[in-house]
């Protein structure tokens, strides 16, 4: 396990380096122009922002779809070089949310089981910002127990009807596409057997999306229902019958980036402007040990990155990184809201508030931590 971490993957080339420097002074500026104008920032930590304008400028940078194939217009990048942009958008709160499904997971869903047609049409969208895309995976009675599923799909001439519906699909309201795990096959013993993805056009008629509003009172969440919704058989994603091993290789880069420790980070950063100037020895101890913890997770972040780079499908590596980001992101406000002083900043109050309320979705979305223990122990031979 975290073979990558043999290799240092801490040391990382110069480009990458050089690179790191244009996004971050790029993001600076553009958040810093922002501020007067009561866009990008508004809502903007926690990986929930959106801007579509702030995206469009990162796809005119190369920021997005940037390892892939120059054939489709991607830019044939590293993971590694991917990983620093993506670091470095998060570490700033920066609005990502457009984009983000797309260029994390459906794009290179598409470039391994894509057909070549899906590849043509989508990809150019997403990587010029054209089009977004929600997942499909969790419904009311399964949550993250997806082998549970009951959307379903019956075959029809020249595709299949779709019913059923989707919970917790980020974005469903804005974006124009969803890739949904449905049953295509009655259930046998074998719970992975008969799933199938679709690409469910969300302007569909049969489609109707609610919103679901969390406990900061976004809505970003929703519920999405499928009332006899046609996919023609060109929207089918892979092979009929291959959705389980499709929807397990998603979900590894689903779950290993560095969302899935830097979602708090910025209540950290505000937490060391408060005190920098008069920081106790038990505050000192606190920012030492969130930094420390921090600096471990990325490092095997990266590792998983690099096991990317090379091929792999880090599977195991890519839910511990999850659940110990899971546990780092729930710990921080935690911990920094009973550490803090009498006398604090207005940004720092609203950082931390809105990161408490946030903090619950933190361990559910892209798989809660008791499956994600369950895969660790199927991996590790413990079960």
């Amino acid at each position: 396990m975290f073979q990558g971490l043999q290799l240092d993957p801490t040391v990382l080339p110069d480009s990458v380096h050089a690179l790191r420097r244009e996004v971050r002074e790029f993001v600076e500026a553009e958040l810093q122009a922002s501020e007067a104008s009561d866009d990008y920032l508004r809502n903007s930590d926690f990986n929930t922002g959106t801007s579509v304008e702030f995206t469009k400028k990162l796809a005119a940078k190369g920021w997005v779809g940037m390892t892939w194939p120059k054939a489709y217009g991607g830019g044939d990048r590293s993971f590694l070089e991917r990983y620093v942009v993506t670091e470095e958008i998060l570490a700033a709160g920066a609005p990502v949310s457009a984009h983000w499904i797309a260029d994390r997971q459906s794009g290179p869903l598409f470039l391994k089981f894509g057909s070549e047609a899906q590849k043509q049409f989508y990809l150019p969208k997403i990587i010029k910002a054209e089009c977004f895309f929600s997942i499909g995976m969790s419904e009311p009675d399964s949550g993250s127990d997806l082998a549970s599923i009951k959307t379903n799909a019956k075959k029809v001439d020249g595709g299949w009807l779709l019913n059923g519906s989707k919970i917790w699909t980020s974005g469903a309201h804005m974006n124009h596409y969803m890739i949904t795990l449905v049953r295509t096959e009655p259930q046998s013993d074998n719970r992975h057997a008969g799933l199938s993805q679709f690409i469910v056009d969300l302007s569909d008629t049969n489609v109707t999306i609610s919103s679901i509003q969390n406990l900061s009172g976004d809505r970003g969440f929703n519920q999405v229902f499928f009332d006899d919704v046609f996919i023609p058989d060109e929207a089918v994603v892979g092979e009929p019958g291959n959705g389980w091993q499709q929807v397990m290789s998603e979900l590894g880069y689903e779950r290993s980036g560095p969302e899935r420790f830097l979602s708090a980070f910025r209540v950290l950063v505000e937490f060391i402007r408060l005190v920098e100037s008069n920081p106790s020895e038990a505050q000192l101890t606190l920012i030492g040990k969130l930094t420390a913890h921090l600096v471990t997770l990325r490092r095997m972040s990266i590792s998983v990155a690099a096991m990317l780079e090379s091929g792999k499908l880090p599977t195991v590596e890519s839910a511990l990184v999850k659940d110990l980001g899971n546990s780092y992101e729930r710990l921080v406000p935690e911990l920094i809201r009973q550490a803090a002083p009498m006398q604090k900043t207005e940004r720092f109050v609203d950082t931390l508030n809105q990161c408490i309320l946030h903090a619950p979705a933190f361990t559910l979305r892209g798989g809660t931590r008791e499956i994600l223990r369950g895969v660790i122990a199927r991996g590790l031979g413990l079960r």
